[in-house]
Order: structure tokens, then sequence, then C-alpha cells
């Protein structure tokens, strides 16, 4: 089978590889597609994403496909269902698997960063963390379940109630999900704040957000009981704690570099009784976010930007192309 292997730092081959063998409590899928996002970008350069991963492997963690086949204690799949994968695998025995928390897992493993994942043509999964996708949701929409689901576990950290106004910072895919989740879990009023005057007006015009801002020319209110960061920079996670009224609460959900710092006021953390949130990737979430897709209260097939092959996938993690805000790789 074709795969596209990480033999080293920004380094990909597509090489033929065996067809992997399915243990007793695995799946074998064949990819229909696997979604490309900034965990992907981090490891094609030689940095850590959920955990470390270690060339020569098969990335891809965000997948959808068809069950080939399953393993003799396999119960919840069968041949032909079509599926997506959580690919985030707990130990099940660390003191945080024991004390719910099970994102924060000492041994985690994960489907497309330490085994290999969508980018070939085939892949094995535990079956743990498989889910059928339903009848109404497409196999390109299902293999940005990861990502939804990421942050669904983020808004689950939250206390949401409908009188709140919200702001999410950053108007990449995740910034334009969170507006439509946002509003999906309630919340009354949702403004989105970007740099890019056409995906700002969209989102306003599709989607119902409220209010836009162009940050490159608007001023945030500090009005907001509920901010989203969706960038990861230091210049937007301070233009997100600035932009609070008391009581609020900051989801620091955009991925920095590992040794990267930002400033904030320290005394408006206490004067305004602030509650600042992170969010590690996905635990349970993937129900909620397959539900949320199946209802029609998010769509993120308008969202995608390109759909590219595998021999297109290293031009666009290195940056090689264009105007990309979600690309999904066919691999079937």
């Amino acid at each position: 089978m074709r795969a596209l292997v990480l033999t080293g730092k920004k380094q990909l081959a597509l090489q033929a590889l065996p067809t992997p063998t399915v243990a007793a409590n695995e799946v074998l899928i064949n990819t229909a597609y696997a979604g490309i996002c900034g965990t992907d970008r981090a490891l094609y350069a030689g940095l850590p994403g959920s955990a470390d991963a270690v060339p020569p492997i098969v990335l891809g963690h965000e997948n959808s496909g068809t069950v080939a086949a399953v393993g003799a204690n396999v119960t919840n799949v069968q041949v032909g269902d079509r599926v997506t994968v959580d690919p985030n695998i707990y130990c099940g025995q660390c003191e945080y698997c024991l004390t719910d928390r099970p994102e924060l897992c000492d041994h985690l493993s994960a489907v497309g960063v330490t085994r290999n994942g969508g980018l070939e043509q085939s892949f094995t999964a535990p079956a743990s963390v498989v889910y059928r996708v339903p009848d109404n949701v497409s196999l390109k929409a299902a293999a940005t379940t990861e990502p939804i689901s990421c942050a669904v576990h983020g808004l689950k950290l939250l206390k949401l109630t409908p009188y709140q106004k919200a702001l999410v910072v950053g108007d990449g895919f995740m910034g334009q999900i969170f507006a439509q989740l946002l509003q999906a879990y309630g919340v009354h009023q949702v403004d989105l704040a970007g740099r890019n005057d056409q995906k700002l007006a969209f989102n306003h015009d599709k989607f119902g957000v409220t209010r836009t801002f162009n940050t490159t020319r608007d001023t945030l209110p500090a009005d907001y009981d509920v901010v989203i960061e969706a960038v990861g920079l230091p210049q937007t996670q301070e233009q997100a704690v600035e932009a609070t009224k008391k009581g609020a609460q900051v989801l620091m959900f955009g991925v920095g570099q590992p040794d990267q710092t930002f400033s904030m006021n320290t005394y408006e953390v206490y004067q305004k009784q602030l509650t600042i949130q992170g969010a590690f990737i996905n635990p349970y979430a993937f129900k909620d976010s397959l539900a949320l897709l199946a209802s029609g209260q998010l769509d993120v097939e308008s969202l995608i930007s390109h759909e590219v092959s595998l021999e297109q996938v290293e031009d666009v993690l290195n940056g090689q192309v264009s105007g990309v805000s979600k690309a999904v790789v066919k691999v079937q």
C-alpha cells in the first residue's frame, strides 16, 4: 500500500508498505480522508504534538474511512462501516487516568503521532477509539471530528450560559469552529475577531456571528464574559485577556511554541476575578462532535479550503500552498 512516511525533520517520502495486520482488539481502516492541522506542521518540523513523533512514522491523526477488517474481540464496528478515529489512547492506569483526567495521561499514545496514522491507504486503531459515522455526515466532514472534539472539550471546561457574550479571537479553521459551537451551546451573542475581512464577513452572514473585528485596525472592547483564544500568539493571548469583563473566563486554546510567553496585568486577573483555562486534546468528546455534525448545528465542509493528494501534503506543511484555512487529504 502507499504511505507517506515522516523519515526525519522536514522529510517526507512516499513508500510502499505492507498492509498492517489486525490484533484481536483492533480495527483495520481503509482511509478515505485525513486532515492536516497545526500539530502535523509541528511534528513535521520536529516539535512535539500531543506526544513525540519518532521517525519513521506515518502522520495523520484526523481520519475517516471504511472498516476493512476487525479483530476477533471487536464488537462495536463491522466490516463496511463508515468510521472516524479518536487518535488518543490512554493507559488507564496512571494517576491522571485514575482521577478522571485521561487527557493528561502519563503514557499517552496516539494514532498518527506515536503509531502510524491516516496518511496511508490503510491503518489500524484500537476498537475503543473507533466511532461509526452517522449516515448523513460525509466522510470528508467526518475527518474533522478530531479538531471539533478538541474544541468541544475546551467548552466543557467552561461554565456556559445563554446570557453570556462571547468573543473568539482568531478567524482560522478552529476559530470559525468555535464561533459555531458557542452558538450551538446556547450563548446568545458570539463575536469574532481576526485579520481576514472575507472570513469575518462570511461568518457574520452564514453562521450568525453578531459582531466582527479586524484586529489590524479595530480595538476589542473589554466587554466579554467568555473569550476563546484560537491563535496561539503572544499578542492574541494578551488581546484575549484584555477583552474580558469582570468574572470572565478565558480559554487559551491556541497552541504556542514550547518556550513562548505572554504578558498580562496580574492585578486585573485578581480584580476582575478572571478564570484563565487551558485545554489539552479531547477526552471522550467524539460522540458529542458527531452529534453536532449530524444535527446540522455545525458546518465544517464550508470551512475546508483545500483537498489535496498524498503527493501534495509536504507542500501544504512547508507553506508552499497559500491561502490554506483547512486542508484534507483524499487518500483512497
